[in-house]
Parts: structure tokens; C-alpha cells; sequence
């Protein structure tokens, strides 16, 4: 049974009954409850930020893209408070006069074209070009960094956000593991089960090419011209195509890091690519549970092998919907 289905029965229930309603389904009895809410969150040092799908998308790219740059998490913290501010990371196509975008970034200041900036991947990208031509901003205050780079006529507001910035960019950047998650709901359409000439399904070529254009180029396997016959577990959705493995060796705390940076992403994005699994370092987000967030993984018995690379340890795990 969906979220969707559970939804519409609970909402009966308690039009019918009240708060003490019970809905029955298959002889069984749920008790009276709200389904959890699509949206994602970031727990770090106690202090939690939710966001809606959308906000969560933009959040965690900014976030990857400043990995894949190779800047410290600080740039991302900047970053992040700067899109709260500006627009509430919404890739807004309004603003105050020519202003557009996450960063509200304004053409006839020389960001770009309207539709260049309407990127979020190019805007992000200007931003931190920006970001990089400032002297000592790893150690400015974020409010400072963020000005310099805007030249906002609200500069003090973007201190505002800096917290929640900075457990977003601790979350996505890997430097806080397993501490952003979403939940989502796991009502798919069925999509083609035919390969592409590399061996994966519609969806996971997507995937694949979303991780390509965001982290640069990775080390990918798991997946083969017609498709794996061998070497994963039994009924692993690698056999059918819809398995990309990321590889982040040898395994060391940088590989972790960034390990937890691209599972986070793809975390973020499982709505818009309709991921259904991500395993990284012992730790599983299925969508099927994906309210309970991070859990821990267990190797199925009697698996062969290396103990680390069972447990993902070298790689992260993404899997698609059929």
C-alpha cells in the first residue's frame, strides 16, 4: 500500500470518525495517523533543518558542486546561506529588477544571460568563480564572504541563515555521515526495462549522466554492455540494469567524505530520478522506508567476499525504480 493510499484512507477516518478512527484494510487495523510528509532534513550537533523536495534539490547541488571544485565546506556554508537569502533556494525566474535565479544573480552585472543563470548549475559555478577571487574567505564571517560576492543593499541578512547553511554544507559535503536523508513517496509509474548501449535501463542512464554532469567524471561500474550476468548478490537490480555502482578508492576518511557527499545527492534528488535505493558504508536509505532515513545495512547470509566491499565500504550503491 502507498502513502498516497494511506493518505486517503487516514483523511477519511478522520472525517468520519475523528481523531480516534480506525482504518481497516484487509481485516488488519491501522491506527489513526498522518503519513510522513515528503520533504528532507539535516541533523547535525543537534540542530535540524528541514526543507521541501525542491529547496533539498538545489541544496544538495550547490553543496555537490563545491566538492567537485575541490572547496572546503566553508564555501558551501557561504554558498547555501546566500541561496536561503536571495531565494529561499528556489531557482526563481523574478526578482528585484534583472535579479534571477537561486543566487538572484543579475545579467546586467555581468552573471550571465537570463537563461544562463536560470542554470542552477552554471549559477552556482559563477558564484563560487566569485567566491574564489576572495581573499581569506575561508575565515571571513559568512555574512562578509557572501557580501563580497553579492554587493546585497541587505548584507546582515544572510547571517541569518548561517546555522542552517552550515548543517546543510556539513550534511551534503560528507563531513557529517549519514546525517541528511528524505522522505519520498514510492508511488512510480513503471518505466522500460530495455538497455541502452551501455546496459542500463531509461532511469539509471539518467542517473549516470546526472552524476556526470554534477561530480565530473567518476569511477562508475556495475553495469556492462547487455546487461551483468554475474558478480552481485541474488536479485540485485544490477541483473537488471537499474544498478550503477560510484567507486571512492581506496577506502581513507577524504574517500569517506566524499563517498557521503555524492549518497547525500543522490538522496536529494530521489524524487526528480526516481531512485529507489542508496547503500554507502554500511548504511541503506530505501525509498520504500525512506521516512525512517539512514539505516544500517545488513549483508544478506552466506554472501562470499570481501567484508568491506559487501558493506559498500568503497563504493556507493544506487538503484532505480523498474
Amino acid at each position: 500500500m502507498t502513502r498516497r493510499l494511506v493518505a486517503t484512507l487516514v483523511v477519511a477516518a478522520l472525517a468520519f470518525g475523528g481523531a480516534a478512527a480506525f482504518v481497516t484494510w484487509r481485516g488488519g487495523s491501522l491506527p489513526p495517523l498522518i503519513p510522513a510528509v515528503e520533504g528532507c532534513q539535516a541533523r547535525v550537533d543537534g540542530h535540524l533543518v528541514e526543507l521541501d523536495l525542491e529547496q533539498s534539490r538545489y541544496a544538495a547541488l550547490i553543496a555537490a558542486i563545491s566538492v567537485q571544485r575541490g572547496m572546503p565546506a566553508r564555501a558551501a556554508t557561504i554558498a547555501l546561506a546566500t541561496a536561503y537569502q536571495e531565494s529561499g533556494l528556489r531557482n526563481l525566474e523574478y526578482g528585484d529588477r534583472d535579479s534571477v535565479g537561486l543566487f538572484q544573480q543579475r545579467p546586467s552585472q555581468g552573471w550571465g544571460t537570463p537563461d544562463q543563470i536560470l542554470d542552477p548549475s552554471y549559477a552556482a559555478n559563477a558564484f563560487y568563480d566569485a567566491l574564489a577571487q576572495v581573499g581569506g574567505y575561508e575565515s571571513m564571517p559568512v555574512t562578509e564572504a557572501a557580501q563580497e560576492v553579492q554587493r546585497s543593499g541587505f548584507p546582515e541578512a544572510y547571517a541569518d541563515h548561517e546555522q542552517d547553511a552550515r548543517v546543510l554544507a556539513s550534511a551534503l559535503t560528507g563531513n557529517s555521515r549519514a546525517a541528511f536523508w528524505c522522505t519520498v513517496d514510492d508511488d512510480r509509474d513503471a518505466g522500460s526495462p530495455a538497455l541502452d548501449g551501455a546496459g542500463l535501463t531509461e532511469r539509471a542512464a539518467e542517473v549516470r549522466a546526472d552524476l556526470a554532469a554534477t561530480f565530473g567524471d567518476l569511477p562508475l561500474g556495475g553495469f556492462e554492455p547487455g546487461g551483468v550476468r554475474d558478480g552481485h548478490m541474488e536479485g540485485s537490480a544490477h541483473y537488471d540494469g537499474r544498478a550503477i555502482d560510484v567507486f571512492v578508492r581506496p577506502i581513507s576518511e577524504g574517500n569517506k567524505r566524499r563517498g557521503w557527499a555524492i549518497a547525500g545527492y543522490l538522496v536529494a534528488q530521489a524524487d526528480r530520478l526516481d531512485i529507489n535505493t542508496v547503500i554507502f558504508d554500511d548504511r541503506v536509505w530505501r525509498v520504500s522506508s525512506s521516512g525512517d532515513g539512514w539505516r544500517d545495512y545488513r549483508v544478506p547470509s552466506g554472501s562470499q567476499g570481501d567484508r568491506r566491499i559487501l558493506e559498500h565500504r568503497d563504493h556507493v550503491h544506487v538503484d532505480v525504480a523498474r
